[in-house]
């Protein structure tokens, strides 16, 4: 990872409760509760996460039970496994991940949204 890391949850360690974090974030280990981070919310291959997680970018190489809320990218990696709903900008998931849940793309400016909540296609401006 080439961003600098503020705060570690290691593999041999668990958290319960709401963790803010100013900057990045790795989960290695068990966390469970709610995750708000204003950088990077990482969930490495042995993290295990029964959370919901907001940030700018998550990145989930383990598991993760919660809803994510991502203002920028969420990316699942190939042994990912996401049960919960999620809105995003952006979406990776590599194959081999798991994913349940729905996925609400914000930001997008070629649609928008009508009184009656049905997605009207409107024609990009050029």
């Amino acid at each position: 990872m080439a961003e600098n890391l503020s705060t570690i949850i290691g593999k041999d360690s668990v958290f319960t409760g709401t963790l803010e974090v100013k900057g990045t974030l790795r989960v290695d280990g068990k966390l469970k509760g709610k995750v708000v981070s204003d950088e990077t919310v990482s969930i490495g291959a042995t993290g295990e996460v029964e959370a919901d997680i907001e940030a700018k970018v998550v990145v989930v190489a383990g598991t993760v039970v919660g809803n994510i809320h991502s203002s920028e990218k969420t990316e699942m990696q190939a042994k990912a496994k996401v049960v919960g709903d999620l809105v995003t900008k952006s979406i990776v998931i590599e194959q081999g991940a798991i994913f349940h849940g729905s996925c609400q793309m914000k930001g997008l400016k070629e649609f928008e949204q009508k009184p009656d909540n049905k997605m009207v296609d409107k024609k990009p401006q050029l």
